[in-house]
């Protein structure tokens, strides 16, 4: 499949100026912040399109970034309807809001972040005017689909394949957040020339620890983000009414919001974990670090699903970067990246084996050192301007005169 392009109209254009749109809440979302405030460090110009977070659509600057919010909500809903709704408000809003910022301010690339996939529509004027398109598949729609709502009907699958083709075949690259959800993708059909690897990396330095292992009165567990059953915070809640019982002082800290928060406090309660579990609301992302800097043991506890297998999670990441060492799911994104000696895996969905791995590491705090000065072996690998990690690449070419017109000659012959 391939888009013809036409010439393009005579306005200001500047080869640094990007359009990002996310169905996002932007101070939070570490990823996406990520990669706006880098490409404004590399001398880009930014603008970045997103729901609105309060009752009034404002503009503001972050970080060098331009952040225009729509005037639509982001929900977090179970019922489809209202889902696709809300999806299809913002779909709207951003389209037209990237077609105005292509006519005024010449735009070269328009950035968007999935979910949906649907969300490249956005910029259908400007690419047709030779706009340079990259989706950013944070999560591949299909797995995300299965693992929310069930495998569903194949008319359903089949549309859900139909849509990823469609939207990666209209964007000239696609970003995948991990080799082994880019290995799904190729799978499926989409070429993986077009295809680059960029791995979520904070940028936050490691702050210092005021409360180093073995000089704290408590020993603390952290879990952080979204709140969801498919992501298995309840199971982490059944291990501490557990482990309580073996580790003096023990306390578990949940950071985040999402869907299934009222179900969660609820569990704590009734497990008689009310001093023991602390909830905390989500903090934006530049201020993660403070907030993790205490921690003695990061938790990641995803169920086993179709989308889950292909996700190496962000908190997993942030782990490593803080020198705090974790203790994860035996999942196959994870084992692609992290060695038995980088973290403590224990068996997914089995609380007793939770237990196990958290005591081994609480009796052991050499291992805990050892732990997650080993996981830097990931970071070293997979740093934000290594070679593994294609974004400035991807933009460096895109942004590239020459490169693009050849780009442009080869689509449309």
């Amino acid at each position: 499949m391939t888009f013809k392009t036409m010439a393009v109209p005579k306005i200001p254009s500047s080869p640094k100026r990007v359009c990002m749109i996310a169905y996002t809440n932007y101070r939070f979302d570490g990823r996406v912040r990520l990669e706006a405030e880098s490409l404004v460090s590399w001398g880009y110009e930014v603008v970045f399109l997103v729901p609105k977070q309060e009752a009034k659509a404002i503009t503001y600057t972050l970080e060098g970034v331009t952040v225009e919010e729509l005037n639509v909500r982001k929900i977090r809903d179970h019922n489809k309807v209202r889902y696709v709704l809300s999806y299809v408000a913002f779909l709207l809003l951003a389209f037209l809001a990237c077609t105005r910022l292509f006519v005024r301010s010449g735009i070269k690339v328009i950035h968007v972040h999935n979910m949906p996939d649907l969300l490249v529509l956005a910029a259908a004027i400007p690419c047709l005017f030779g706009c340079k398109l990259v989706l950013d598949l944070h999560d591949t729609v299909l797995e995300t689909y299965e693992a929310k709502f069930g495998k569903g009907s194949r008319i359903v699958l089949w549309c859900l394949r139909l849509e990823e083709r469609f939207c990666c075949a209209m964007a000239d690259r696609v970003i995948c957040v991990n080799h082994v959800q880019r290995q799904a993708v190729i799978a499926r059909g989409i070429r993986g020339d077009k295809i680059a690897t960029v791995i979520t990396m904070p940028r936050f330095a490691s702050p210092p620890n005021l409360t180093p292992a073995g000089q704290s009165t408590a020993f603390r567990m952290v879990n952080h983000g979204t709140m969801s059953k498919r992501l298995g915070n309840d199971l982490i809640l059944e291990a501490a009414a557990k482990l309580v019982q073996d580790i003096p002082a023990f306390e578990l800290h949940i950071i985040g919001g999402g869907d299934n928060l009222d179900q969660l406090q609820l569990l704590a309660k009734s497990l008689g974990l009310g001093g023991t579990v602390h909830f905390h609301p989500g903090v934006p992302w530049d201020k993660l670090a403070e907030k993790l800097q205490f921690m003695d043991v990061g938790i990641v506890a995803n169920r086993v699903n179709i989308a889950t297998a292909l996700m190496l999670p962000s908190k997993l990441i942030d782990y490593s970067v803080l020198g705090i060492p974790a203790i994860v799911p035996r999942l196959k994104a994870i084992e692609y990246y992290f060695s038995d000696e980088m973290v403590s895996y224990f068996e997914p969905e089995n609380v007793d084996s939770i237990v196990a791995a958290t005591l081994a590491l609480y009796r052991d705090p050499a291992r805990r050192q050892d732990q997650a000065k080993k996981a830097r072996k990931f970071l070293d690998e997979n740093r934000w301007d290594g070679h593994n990690n294609g974004l400035r690449g991807l933009y460096d070419h895109l942004c590239n005169d020459t490169a693009w017109q050849a780009d442009l000659v080869q689509n449309n012959s």
